[in-house]
């Protein structure tokens, strides 16, 4: 009778344990649900008509591009200068191309590089070198653009490193994008080889506003 006790006594500890591990573990396991689902949301809000997961499926289609060319309009409204302009930007993975020319204040420009190398050319000033394109552009041109975030904004994406609101249309794509204090407004998309990216775009800074007109885009992916 006594082994009979002590098995049902050892038999009964178990069941405890394995009961109070059971709950633990949907506990823990609820909380990192919850932590996960709190951390995506902090990083990028979502409204307005579209689908969500149908801007995932484009988000993503359009996270794996890493190579275009564009050719289009540029408009520039700052303090100190203001005019229109044409585009053309060449992309190739981290690497960057960026021409813009005609009455844009201080005449034409050319900023190129690589993350940690940019190098800015300036129509009849000279040729400035920097680890940030930001800095570049603001103490050689006046303005304040996040060039950084460019390259994702331009393809009607947020740039993943700092929080976003987004507000999609009727088709699933961006309407307008709110960013560490940039507010980004898509008109009009088009389909190139498989991809809607936009044609049309206004950035409103604190005292810079750009506007962009493409007229062709030729997107590729070239890796992995």
């Amino acid at each position: 009778l006594h082994r009979v006790d002590r098995r049902q006594r050892q038999m009964c500890i178990r069941d405890s344990f394995k009961t109070m591990f059971l709950r633990h573990f949907i506990v823990f396991s609820f909380i990192a649900l919850l932590a996960g689902c709190a951390g995506f949301g902090a990083r990028e809000s979502v409204q307005g008509q579209g689908n969500p997961a149908q801007w995932r499926l484009h988000k993503d289609q359009l996270t794996g591009l890493d190579g275009w060319q564009i050719n289009g309009k540029i408009g520039i409204r700052a303090p100190k200068d203001s005019g229109s302009g044409t585009l053309f930007w060449l992309q190739r993975q981290d690497y960057y191309d960026i021409r813009l020319s005609g009455p844009l204040g201080r005449g034409a420009a050319r900023l190129t590089g690589r993350p940690g190398q940019v190098s800015l050319e300036v129509a009849n000033q000279g040729r400035y070198e920097s680890a940030s394109p930001e800095t570049l552009l603001e103490e050689q041109l006046g303005w304040k653009l996040p060039v950084s975030h460019l390259a994702w904004w331009v393809r009607g994406l947020p740039a993943p490193d700092s929080k976003s609101r987004l507000t999609l249309d009727g088709d699933s794509h961006l309407a307008s994008l709110e960013q560490d204090g940039w507010q980004v407004e898509y008109s009009s998309y088009s389909q190139q080889n498989g991809y809607w990216l936009p044609e049309r775009i206004k950035l409103h800074g604190s005292d810079l506003d750009v506007t962009l007109v493409i007229k062709e885009w030729l997107p590729r992916k070239l890796g992995q």
